[in-house]
C-alpha cells in the first residue's frame, strides 16, 4: 500500500512560522514523524511539499496509477484553490485532508475548504498526530475495499 503525503505552502516553515499555532517542530521533524508512522502501520509513504499551486495539481494528477491514496494538507490553498479540488476529483483517489492547527477555531476566511468535498475525512487540530490518523484511516479504508473485492461473487 502506497500513500502520497502532500503539504502545501509554508509547511516548510514549521517551527519558525507562528509556533504558537503550528508548534515548534520543524518540517523535517514532520517528515520523520510521517515516515515512522507509515513504517509502524506497514505502509509506504512518499512525501512532497511545495509552495506552488500548480505543482500540487501536478502531483495529484501524477499520483493516479502510482499511489493508493493521498493525505493532503493544502495549507492556505485549502481556502482558495478550485484547481486542487478539480485535480482531486479527476484522479478519484481516496484522500484525507489534514491540518495541524485547529482550523475551526481560527479566522472566518479559513472556514471554507474547497478540497473537503473530495476527501473522505478531515482531521484538524491534532498537530503531527493528525497525519498518523490520516494514514491509519486510509490503510483501514483501502484494506476494507480490497477485502470486499475479494469476497465479491465472480461471474
Amino acid at each position: 500500500m502506497k500513500i502520497l503525503v502532500l503539504n502545501g505552502p509554508n509547511l516548510n516553515m514549521l517551527g519558525i512560522r507562528e509556533p504558537e499555532i503550528y508548534g515548534e517542530h520543524s518540517y523535517s521533524a514532520l517528515c520523520e514523524f510521517v515516515e515512522a508512522s507509515a513504517r509502524e502501520l506497514g505502509i509506504e509513504a512518499e512525501q512532497r511539499q511545495t509552495n506552488h499551486e500548480g505543482v500540487l495539481v501536478d502531483l495529484i494528477q501524477q499520483a493516479l496509477g502510482r499511489f493508493d491514496g493521498i493525505v493532503i494538507n493544502p495549507g492556505a490553498y485549502t481556502h482558495t484553490s478550485i484547481a486542487i479540488l478539480d485535480a482531486a476529483k479527476a484522479v478519484q483517489l481516496p484522500m484525507v485532508e489534514v491540518h495541524i492547527s485547529d482550523v475551526p477555531a481560527r479566522e472566518a476566511f479559513r472556514q471554507v475548504s474547497y478540497i473537503r468535498s473530495a476527501c473522505l475525512k478531515t482531521i484538524t487540530g491534532k498537530g503531527f498526530d493528525g497525519y498518523r490518523e490520516a494514514l491509519a484511516f486510509l490503510k483501514d479504508r483501502l484494506t476494507e475495499k480490497a477485502q470486499d473485492r475479494e469476497q465479491a461473487p465472480r461471474p
